[in-house]
């Protein structure tokens, strides 16, 4: 059985679709870092000194004042309602 998984692997599809990925990832780091650290600063200089590191459009509906508070994880939340309806309904059938 492992003599044919490594077979199929190697084969071809599998290991270009893995040198795909890996080299995907890199590349999406390497234009991350040249949008957000080449080519935003000369940009936010050129439109009058603008930081675009504190700017974010809150599409929450609630107030946020600050980027951290915006991406600080709420806590989390368990309602019993969700566990005990359906408890309640199926016992209450049963009846």
């Amino acid at each position: 059985m492992l003599k044919e998984f490594r077979e199929f692997a190697m084969r071809g599809n599998v290991l270009d679709m893995a040198i795909g990925i890996i080299i995907g990832g890199a590349f999406g780091k390497i234009v991350s870092s040249l949008v957000g650290d080449v080519l935003m600063p000369p940009i936010g200089l050129l439109m009058g000194k603008v930081d675009f590191s504190s700017l974010f459009l809150n599409l929450s509906g609630t107030p946020q004042p600050s980027l951290i508070a915006a991406r600080r994880p709420e806590p989390p939340r368990s309602t019993m309602e969700s566990f005990c309806r359906p408890c309640s309904i199926s016992s209450s059938s049963r009846l």
